[in-house]
């Protein structure tokens, strides 16, 4: 079954998920004004699939069952698969200018597949075959599942087992015939709230020491015990603000992330992908690292392409476009996005398959892709920011504009005076010149940034992360008896 966006929105109203924010129990948290935008961002997942000019990269037949499914819930049978993937995380950013809540998920599958099909062969466990049926559960409903990774970790110097709180990492708190109880936390959870289910791994690599931390499992949004904290985003009571409009910059869409508490949730055996194989914890981790850094090279570059347009509309606006310099920071702006959708195809056309197989991509590329989108999303919104002016941040309120208080000694009204003074080209309207000067403000600064910015130098691993891949990936032994070789070295 393919939901639609209609059909997803009433679908998250069936679950008793619990959800507080500002201190208090959130009730119709699906209304709410300051989450709903990132809810209606997951939904355009859902409609695009249903538009005949997207079927190619919104849905593809299953591999598990044969049936036509959306592409968020697939496990990649093909590098053509992986390189549909970033066309299809493009298309979902050009789209919604924000960060869309399903990859993560998507990544998890396709690490968690694998990784329990090495699990199973060495260690003789059923973890796979829980996993597939869970997957077709997911597949079958359309379901929007968390990834969940990230702990809070605590002290980073200590493993999991020598923490002072024994729930700064998720953890087996006790071990039933019919499953497991689990407890702990994991924080920044993107889209965690607009999710159908949970998909828990660990957050690193385990000692043996560790064995109640190495777990990965499944379960409902609304399970006994489970309950999240909304996060803050920088301007977000703009969203609560009466008649919000042009001052929130992306009034459609948005992203969300919360931290998940799990307060001793019971796990049925037959959602359980892993508990205490702590020899394939690290195996899990890297995997599903090294597809949610691909990711980045589709969902980042399709917000940079709506950027883009944007710090192009405000040099029309502003009447600067034919400035030599204004065209120099668009095609450096336009360079860096495309440098980082090559490194987001290059590392899927390089990809290989699993044991399991499904297929991963080319490890070594898709940590040089992330590392990249620690650095380029940042110079990017600088260019924008430098073209839109200072304007950006220092206009009035929609109210000002808007108000028919008079001010002047003509009797004008603050709106009046407004609309004269930030006045530019006549090919704009005061109006659409404030708005998207408001959406740049949104993206660079505002509520959008946590997706754009942050996100892009914390998201799926901090920096250094991706160097010590790098590091480890790129065979420097090798490249040394290249060298060897043509200098006649023995």
């Amino acid at each position: 079954m393919l939901m639609t966006g209609t059909e997803y929105i009433a679908s998250l109203r069936e679950l008793n998920t619990r959800v507080y924010l500002f201190g208090e129990k959130i009730e119709n948290w699906v209304d709410h004004p300051m989450i709903r935008p990132s809810i209606d961002c997951v939904a355009v997942t859902y409609d695009l699939a249903h538009q005949e000019e997207y079927a190619d990269l919104m849905t593809v037949k299953s591999s598990l069952t044969g049936k036509q499914i959306n592409r968020f819930n697939h496990l990649h049978q093909s590098t053509d698969d992986l390189m549909k993937k970033v066309k299809m995380q493009r298309l979902c950013g050009q789209k919604t200018a924000s960060c869309f809540q399903r990859c993560v998920g998507m990544d998890s599958f396709n690490a968690v597949f694998s990784t329990t099909f090495e699990i199973d062969q060495a260690h003789g466990t059923a973890y796979h075959k829980n996993f597939v049926e869970f997957l077709k559960m997911v597949e079958e409903a359309d379901l929007v599942v968390d990834g969940a990774m990230t702990d809070p970790k605590g002290d980073r110097s200590l493993q999991p087992s020598k923490q002072r709180d024994p729930d700064l990492f998720v953890h087996v708190v006790e071990r039933r015939p019919d499953g497991i109880v689990v407890r702990g936390a994991k924080c920044h959870q993107t889209g965690s709230i607009n999710s159908h289910w949970h998909l828990v791994m660990p957050t690193q690599a385990m000692k043996p020491e560790d064995k109640d931390y190495a777990v990965s499992f499944a379960c409902p949004s609304d399970a006994d015990g489970l309950y999240m904290i909304y996060g803050r985003q920088s301007c977000d009571t703009r969203k609560l603000e009466k008649g919000a409009d042009v001052d929130l910059g992306n009034k459609k869409f948005g992203g969300q992330e919360a931290l998940v508490v799990f307060d001793d949730v019971f796990i049925p055996n037959a959602y359980i992908f892993m508990d205490g194989e702590t020899d394939f914890s690290g195996m899990l981790v890297e995997r599903f690292a090294g597809y949610h850094r691909q990711s980045y090279g589709g969902c980042k570059v399709g917000v940079g392409d709506v950027i883009i347009g944007a710090a192009a509309l405000a040099a029309d606006y502003n009447g600067a476009a034919k400035a030599s310099h204004i065209k120099d920071k668009l095609i450096e702006m336009t360079h860096l996005n495309e440098t980082l959708y090559s490194c987001g195809i290059a590392c899927s056309a390089e990809g290989n398959q699993t044991k399991a197989g499904n297929y991963q991509i080319n490890l070594l590329l898709a940590n040089v892709c992330k590392q990249n989108v620690t650095r380029f999303p940042y110079e990017i919104v600088r260019l924008a920011e430098d073209i839109a002016g200072g304007l950006m941040v220092t206009m009035p309120s929609e109210a000002d504009f808007k108000s028919e208080m008079p001010v002047g000694r003509h009797g004008e009204t603050i709106g009046e005076v407004c609309n004269k003074y930030f006045a530019a080209s006549a090919d704009c309207t005061t109006e659409e010149r404030m708005r998207v000067l408001r959406f740049l403000e949104n993206i660079c600064l505002g509520s959008s940034a946590v997706g754009y910015r942050t996100e892009s130098m914390h998201g799926a691993g901090s920096p250094q992360a991706q160097r010590i891949m790098i590091q480890r990936q790129g065979n420097l032994e090798g490249k040394k008896r290249l060298a060897k070789a043509i200098a006649g070295i023995e």
